[in-house]
């Protein structure tokens, strides 16, 4: 989507038609251009060309889009220098997870990072497609029954028409909240496991839910206890190597990690707010505004995504944020990336998602309390980077701004006489003496 979506726009800086022309193949580049490229862009009123729903049997050219899409992401990561590329995907969305980790591969990523779920069949799945053989995924679908299995598959021979070029295999990082499931990872996965993530609940993005039944704080955020702090002593005693996540953006968090044993910190919302990231410069502008004033806000909503997966949301205005703003949007389903695939009574699939139209989620069985609340992520998350969706009858859609708690503290990295930062910023910050 978002490869279609910038091709739309015209591809201003023609960075995207400059890693296409390194695609192997081909062919499939120039469809996707005859497909999506408009020269000079559309017109700020015109809706974007919508892509294909992902399903279990995808449609080709959804499966081309989406194999070059990923490798035009890692491609254009790797320009310019010599250091280490991963790619993060959720296991929440399993059905487009084999071409894009084949397109990622193409393009030589370093490592494969997956966390929101139990990843353990992706390091067999690494294996296969750097060999070329066909790899198969088993995908969740709710109302299976007993010994029923859906499989996604993914051939490289048939996707490259011929024998497929055999790939360095990336390194694989399993995202964990516990050492339960850094355990299962390390034990259990189909393929060799290189290490993990350990994020806490103040991390940005989805959360893991609290262990046993949810409750929630007078604010009407999820309760976390003694039991979700990660054993960093049983992850250590694994042998692999680790990375801290959530609120390590900040100074003096680097070293402490190292003195725990990890290899070091994952940080997210610092750069996310930086002079570099694709976030809208005036998301920018009012999150550091609201940072310097110590107002800086974000609220782990244990409803908002569709993954069912508590979700963390700055609380920023004009954003869907706002209830008001979200009760005036009408509910839609149009990109389907955290659609539920179910079984119907004829044992075919269907699709459905808590955040569509509620006529429709309920004539496909879904239970009512699940659509409380649910907030349209896949739309929400393009508009913060400028790729919302324009409506005929409602106008453009709103941003949903995802970030940790260390939103608060973003203001640190200004430096006297600035109102932005750097990237760099905030590497002199963190790499800093404590």
């Amino acid at each position: 989507m978002v490869l279609a979506r910038r091709l739309q726009l015209g591809d201003p800086g023609g960075e995207l038609r400059r890693a296409l022309a390194h695609f192997p193949f081909p062919p499939m580049a120039g469809r996707i251009l005859a497909d999506h490229f408009i020269h000079g862009g559309k017109s700020p009123r015109t809706p974007f060309k919508l892509t294909p729903m992902p399903t279990l049997r995808p449609r080709p050219a959804l499966v081309e889009l989406t194999v070059a899409a990923n490798f035009v992401e890692v491609f254009l990561a790797k320009e310019g220098h010599a250091g280490l590329v991963g790619i993060n995907y959720l296991e929440k969305i399993q059905l487009p997870t084999l071409p894009s980790i084949f397109g990622a591969m193409l393009a030589g990523v370093d490592y494969v990072l997956m966390g929101a779920g139990i990843p353990r069949a992706i390091p067999g799945v690494l294996d296969l497609l750097a060999r070329g053989e066909t790899a198969q995924l088993p995908i969740d679908v709710e109302g299976s029954i007993n010994g029923e299995k859906h499989l996604s598959t993914f051939s490289p021979r048939s996707f490259c028409g011929g024998p497929p070029p055999q790939l360095k295999r990336p390194q694989f990082l399993g995202i964990v909240a516990s050492a339960t499931l850094a355990m299962t990872l390390a034990r259990k996965s189909s393929g060799r496991v290189d290490g993990f993530i350990v994020e806490g609940p103040t991390a940005g993005g989805h959360n893991a839910p609290p262990r046993g039944p949810l409750q929630l704080d007078s604010g009407g955020e999820p309760v976390y206890g003694p039991r979700d702090v990660a054993e960093l002593e049983k992850i250590r005693a694994l042998g692999l190597p680790f990375w801290l996540a959530g609120s390590y953006g900040r100074p003096g968090k680097l070293a402490e990690a190292l003195r725990v044993g990890a290899t070091g910190v994952q940080v997210g919302t610092a750069f996310a707010f930086c002079e570099e990231s694709g976030v809208q410069p005036e998301l920018k502008q009012e999150a550091l505004r609201l940072s310097r004033l110590g107002q800086a806000g974000v609220f782990t909503d244990p409803l908002a995504s569709p993954a069912g997966f508590p979700f963390k949301v700055a609380q920023l205005a004009g954003t869907l944020s706002d209830v008001a703003l979200y009760a005036s949007r009408p509910r839609l389903c149009d990109l389907g990336y955290l659609r539920h695939p179910y079984r119907r009574a004829d044992g075919t699939i269907g699709y459905r998602c808590p955040a569509e139209p509620l006529t429709s989620f309920l004539h496909k069985g879904g239970a009512l309390l699940d659509t409380d609340g649910r907030k349209c992520v896949c739309n929400g998350l393009p508009a913060t980077v400028g790729l919302g969706q324009i409506r005929p009858k409602s106008g453009a859609e709103l941003s949903l701004v995802t970030a940790g708690d260390d939103l608060a503290q973003i203001a640190q990295f200004l430096t006297p006489g600035r109102d932005t930062y750097s990237a760099a910023d905030v590497l002199r910050q963190l790499l800093a003496e404590p």
